[in-house]
Order: C-alpha cells, then sequence, then structure tokens
C-alpha cells in the first residue's frame, strides 16, 4: 500500500468522523430543543389550568335543632367559627363561587347576594337564611370581591334508602349503620358545645370522611343483586331499571346527576372566564365531582383540607 492510499483513507476517516460529530451535535441540540419545548408547553399547561376547590358542608340549616342553642349557626360563638372557617377558605382566593341551587333560581340567588353586599340583607328573616348558601359562600364572595354567586346545582334528592333489598343488602346497610354513628357521634357534640362548626366542618373535608360516603354511595351499592327500588322518586326512570343490577343503578343516578353538575360549573366558568373556582355543596358530592374534574385536563383540582389544616 503506497503512501497516497493511505493519506486517502485517513482523510476519508477524518471526514466520516467529522461528519459523524456533526449529526451528534445536531441530534443532541434536536433533542435539548424538543426537551425545552416540552418544558415550556408543560409549564403553560399547568399555568393555564384552571383550578377548583370542592368545599364539603352539611346542609347547616338542618343540622339546626330548636332544642340545642349550641347547633344554631346564629349564635355569636358560632359566627365566630364559621367566619375563622371562611377566612382559612378565603386563602384560595376564589374569582367564582359555585353553590348547590339550580340555575331556575339564580336571579333569586343575585337579589339576595346584591343586599348582601350593600348590607342590606338580614340572613335570619330570610328562608334557610342558616344554610352554607348564605353562611359559608355568600361572606367569602363578598370578602373576595366575587360580583356574582353561581347556582350549579341539578335536581336531586334520591333517598339512599330506595335500596333496601336484593342480594348482598346486608352489606349495604352495614356501612350505612356504620356512617351513620359517625354523624350522629358528631351531631352529638355539636348539640353538647364541644365541638365547633369549624371543626365539623373541617371533619367532613378530610379525605378520608368524605370518602366513607362515597364509598357507600357510588361502591358498595353495585354489590347489590336481584332487587326493586323501594318507593323511588321521579328521578329514577323505572321502565328502564334492570332489576338484575339494581344497586349499579342507584349509582347511576347519583352518578348521572354529578355529570350535571359538573356541566353547569363548566359552563358557567367558560362563560366568564375564571380562574380559581370554590364550589361549596354537600359533602356527598365531594368525591365524585373531584374525580370527575381530575379527569378533565383543564382542571387541577385542589384539596380543601391543604388550607383548613395550615
Amino acid at each position: 500500500m503506497n503512501i497516497t492510499t493511505i493519506y486517502s483513507r485517513n482523510i476519508s476517516n477524518i471526514l466520516i468522523i467529522n461528519q459523524f460529530m456533526i449529526n451528534q451535535k445536531t441530534t443532541i441540540k434536536y433533542s435539548l430543543t424538543l426537551l425545552f419545548i416540552g418544558i415550556i408547553s408543560l409549564t403553560y399547561g399547568q399555568q393555564s389550568k384552571t383550578k377548583i376547590l370542592i368545599l364539603g358542608s352539611d346542609h347547616l340549616s338542618q343540622v339546626y335543632h330548636n332544642d340545642y342553642p349550641s347547633t344554631d349557626v346564629f349564635s355569636d360563638t358560632n359566627q365566630k367559627s364559621l367566619k375563622s372557617f371562611n377566612n382559612t377558605i378565603k386563602a384560595f382566593q376564589p374569582d367564582m363561587i359555585g353553590i348547590e341551587s339550580t340555575p331556575d333560581q339564580q336571579q333569586e340567588i343575585d337579589s339576595l347576594y346584591q343586599l348582601y353586599l350593600e348590607d342590606k340583607l338580614n340572613l335570619k328573616t330570610v328562608e334557610y337564611g342558616r344554610s352554607e348558601k348564605y353562611q359559608i359562600a355568600f361572606p367569602i364572595g363578598k370578602s373576595s370581591g366575587v360580583d356574582q354567586i353561581a347556582c350549579i346545582n341539578y335536581k336531586g334528592g334520591t333517598s339512599q334508602s330506595v335500596l333496601d333489598n336484593g342480594d348482598n343488602i346486608q352489606i349495604y346497610k352495614n356501612e350505612g349503620k356504620e356512617l351513620g354513628k359517625i354523624v350522629m357521634e358528631k351531631y352529638g357534640q355539636l348539640r353538647q358545645g364541644t365541638l365547633s362548626f369549624k371543626q365539623y366542618l373541617t371533619f367532613l373535608n378530610q379525605p378520608e370522611n368524605y370518602g366513607k360516603i362515597y364509598r357507600l354511595r357510588y361502591i358498595t351499592p353495585a354489590k347489590v343483586r336481584n332487587g326493586r327500588f323501594k318507593n323511588p322518586d321521579k328521578m329514577i326512570d323505572t321502565a328502564f331499571i334492570d332489576r338484575e343490577y339494581i344497586g349499579a343503578e342507584l349509582i347511576s343516578v347519583f352518578k348521572n346527576r354529578d355529570y350535571k353538575i359538573y356541566s353547569n360549573i363548566v359552563t358557567n366558568q367558560m362563560q366568564k372566564g375564571t380562574k380559581r373556582i370554590l364550589i361549596v355543596i354537600g359533602v356527598g358530592h365531594v368525591e365524585s365531582l373531584k374525580s370527575i374534574f381530575k379527569s378533565d385536563i383543564d382542571y387541577e383540582v385542589v384539596d380543601a383540607i391543604d388550607y383548613l389544616t395550615q
């Protein structure tokens, strides 16, 4: 092999190595560009998500018992407790608040809220003035500068007691009894004045507690088969009920309502262009609605307990 051939091959090898290095640099630059774009997209996506905090409540007007003054939210002690509770949630800084009233009640709620903003509303004269709508949503809305309280509920009211027979019904009934014991224990403490409303509402918004309600409403009934509903209301279309799957049919009634509530929330949000939503609703809806919103890429679910434990 002569020197010319060796030189030519060396030159070729150098050119190949140089081209390889160029290709590697191009690949690295391309990969870094994709990574950078991905980071920007991820960051933008997180920033553009609408945050939603679903706050569970008991129906405070139903908690009140005339024989137990400590259950009255209008007492000075309970007003201070609720104010402290509301202030912790206010830190979420909502720009939209939704309540468990149906859209056909919007005009009435608008009128009451406007009077409330003007300090012209005496809640003691309002029907169900002890309700969480007025005791939680209205004060937080006023202090947060929210100009309207949105009615996002859908008609319902189906009782869990309509499911009282079928295979495995005792599993469902036993779970209901155990949950009932917990509720009555808390009611007893409220009546004795040993549990404040802030403590009670914080208790309700702990995941392990509203999770028990979710299980009873949306999981356990599916284990009940081959039965029939007892005194079903108009929300249950009995013509299409498959009695073999009677428990699952009850779950579908509850979930159907939640999806309509979800629809009311998101359409309100899209219309208003808000970015931080607070929903004040019966605690039985919390886990179900959270599961729906967690599946919606446009929303980020915020846990109420994150604020209540600060």
